[in-house]
């Protein structure tokens, strides 16, 4: 048939891709290289046998294994009863579906015990679906597919994804049509003129061909200097092979871009040598080289090793792999889901991907297949080598900073030219079980976008803030000045509908019980140890979010400091969940780590509280945490907002203002009038 798009740069579409690397290329670290660079195929008779292992494995864990029963707290102010507190949080446990799926994978097992699983009504799962963040009308959504394309602004060329074009973004997901657990995957797709306010569109890409037969997974964009948008996405072919497959819009003069067409000579990349073919995916942006080529990154591993590669491209068919790697790390498993981008040292503005000076970061982000976390450094990149080398190795990729200590993965940022801001999103998974999923109908869903910027006070992380549309939903603003809260405290707010909250807070502590504390070798982990029950001198205090009145279900934001023997102050800021919800069939773990605080500063945060989900925002986003949370009775009218002090010997002033948050408009694009 004739080409739907005559315009496009494929001069030759009948020209077969070889896939080979035409390029050196270095043997990756101790892997014995096979001969030959064409891929090895799976033999099936192993997947049959790993199917019938997994399943025996799978059924002795729900008959015979049990979880630890939680430990009960002393808690002289939050306590709930007796009969709830032994709810713990490795009663469920998330389950892999195994690395062929990708990103793309979701399971929770109950194990056997004390509890049958929870009698969810539909009034308790109505309520779960969120009011402003992004998710789809029903099923199953994941991972953002880091498309959003942008326009040229005097420059040669501009590349970034998500994107923006035809005065609409455009974001594309990974998505199931047909049920609301993974699987089927194709590209779910939805514009906005805000960011905020979505409109659904038809799907954008399906599994269709060999090469991405079992889904249609993770992809970025780039927009070329004459106009043209070419997306690479990743395919899981008809043996799972993961390889990089060739997109472009069909109609250039659609500013909705609701039509795509693949590349005939799909696949244009395959796993180089001594790659295994179930660990090459996820594409990034690319970005222009100092020879005029543009390279694109992939992640990978060797081993238990997580590694970046970089290509160089002409034309986005034919590829010639960097020698070596961009970066590496041992011991941290599969990277996915690879994003890198520069950051300005002196500006708060974001930057264009290529942008490159001499007062320039560049930030080296992987998802973590082995602990589905999402990990960020700061560091140079050599123009020249294609090498990264991070500021701190001792904060490396997967090994030190977090975008998110909560619920928070498969994250990816883009370069907004229309307001000169780099935006991350997130998908955030569920925490329930599937079957509970099936219930409601849906799974899953996205993060308020937020911007991106370096910390320029301590040039060691970065700073994330919800963008700045998301103020356009604010309604009925109250302010609580100088709230004082003692020891052992719990004081209630009137904020009206307590579900839907954008709530900004300045914490002072009593200066005489900061100098009266003595330093100790006390040791504090949000993760594990008592959470918000557990009471120090400074610590313990906060928000209890969606709490109903008897304070049965109640999701603690907190901060609690630590003083050494030093004198230093260490500031953590965390999330506990352990009583967030009295159904035992939920995940409920504590979540946070330490937050830098500077001399001088008071203690900030900002949350946002949409239904089932609450984003937390410590001193002005320098550590963040995403829950994902499921009460039975705090919810609708019932759910409460406390503030409270749960240390033992210092008082704290709270200064505070709440919004109530409006609905964001998200329906299908037929439904919308300009």
């Amino acid at each position: 048939m004739a080409d739907p798009n005559p315009a496009r740069i494929f001069a030759d579409p009948e020209d077969p891709i070889t896939a080979t690397v035409s390029g050196p290329y270095a043997p990756l670290l101790d892997v014995d290289l096979p001969a030959g660079g064409k891929p090895r195929r799976p033999f099936k008779a192993f997947l049959v046998i790993l199917s019938v292992l997994l399943f025996v494995g799978l059924l002795m864990t729900l008959i015979g294994e049990t979880g630890p029963g939680g430990s009960e707290l002393t808690d002289l102010t939050l306590n709930a009863p007796a009969e709830f507190t032994n709810i713990s949080a490795q009663f469920l446990e998330p389950a892999s579906r195994g690395p062929s799926a990708g990103v793309s994978e979701k399971s929770l097992r109950l194990h056997s015990g004390e509890k049958a699983p929870f009698p969810w009504s539909n009034t308790m799962l109505s309520w779960q679906r969120t009011a402003y963040h992004f998710q789809p009308e029903k099923n199953w959504m994941n991972g953002t597919r880091h498309c959003v394309v942008g326009t040229l602004i005097g420059r040669l060329y501009r590349s970034q994804c998500p994107m923006f074009y035809g005065g609409w973004y455009h974001f594309f997901y990974q998505y199931n049509p047909e049920a609301a657990v993974w699987g089927n995957i194709v590209w779910g797709h939805a514009v906005s003129k805000d960011l905020i306010e979505w409109l659904h569109l038809p799907v954008a890409m399906v599994a269709d061909h060999w090469y991405d037969t079992n889904g249609v997974w993770t992809g970025s964009a780039t927009l070329l200097p004459d106009g043209q948008i070419i997306m690479l996405y990743t395919g899981a072919t008809d043996e799972w092979v993961q390889v990089q497959n060739l997109a472009y819009p069909a109609d250039l003069s659609d500013p909705l871009l609701v039509d795509w067409v693949k590349y005939p000579g799909n696949p244009v990349l395959v796993p180089p040598p001594g790659i295994g073919l179930k660990d090459f995916r996820d594409p990034t942006t690319a970005w222009h080289g100092p020879d005029g080529k543009w390279r694109i990154a992939i992640g990978s591993k060797v081993n238990k090793t997580g590694i970046t590669f970089v290509y160089d491209t002409d034309d986005f068919k034919k590829y010639e792999l960097i020698k070596g790697v961009m970066h590496s790390v041992p011991g941290t498993g599969m990277w996915e889901c690879v994003d890198f981008y520069p950051v300005s040292l002196t500006e708060d503005n974001g930057l264009d991907t290529s942008f490159n000076g001499p007062d320039v970061k560049h930030v080296l982000k992987a998802s973590m297949d082995d602990d589905r976390n999402d990990y960020y450094a700061i560091g140079t990149y050599s123009m020249d080598s294609g090498n990264w080398t991070p500021d701190n190795p001792n904060i490396d990729v997967g090994i030190g900073l977090r975008y998110d200590y909560g619920k928070f993965y498969a994250s990816k940022t883009f370069y907004d030219q229309n307001k000169q801001r780099r935006v991350l999103w997130g998908w955030i998974g569920e925490s329930d079980g599937e079957s509970t999923d099936i219930m409601k109908g849906w799974a899953s869903l996205q993060s308020i976008p937020r911007t991106v910027v370096l910390d320029q006070k301590t040039g060691t992380n970065l700073l994330q803030w919800p963008v700045e549309e998301i103020k356009s939903l604010r309604k009925g603003c109250k302010k609580f000045d100088k709230v004082e809260v003692g020891p052992g405290s719990v004081v209630p707010l009137e904020v009206g509908k307590a579900t839907q909250l954008d709530i900004t807070a300045e914490f002072e502590i009593d200066k005489e019980a900061l100098e009266r504390v003595s330093g100790s070798d006390e040791e504090y982990s949000c993760s594990t140890s008592g959470g918000s029950a557990q009471r120090g001198e400074l610590g313990p205090f906060g928000f209890l979010l969606l709490s109903d009145e008897g304070r049965c279900e109640q999701t603690p934001v907190y901060f609690y400091i630590a003083k050494g023997t030093d004198g230093h102050l260490k500031t953590f800021f965390c999330s506990d969940e352990s009583r967030s919800s009295l159904a035992n069939d939920v995940y409920k773990g504590n979540y946070g780590s330490t937050v830098p605080v500077l001399e001088g500063e008071k203690l900030s945060m900002r949350i946002l509280v949409d239904h089932s989900i609450i984003e937390s925002f410590a001193q002005g986003g320098r550590t963040c945490i995403t829950s994902r949370v499921y009460p039975t009775k705090a919810i609708y009218g019932a759910a409460q907002l406390y503030v409270f002090n749960n240390a033992t010997s210092s008082s704290i002033t709270a200064s505070i203002k709440t919004w109530e948050m409006k609905s964001a408009y998200i329906r299908p694009y037929s439904s919308y009038s300009s």
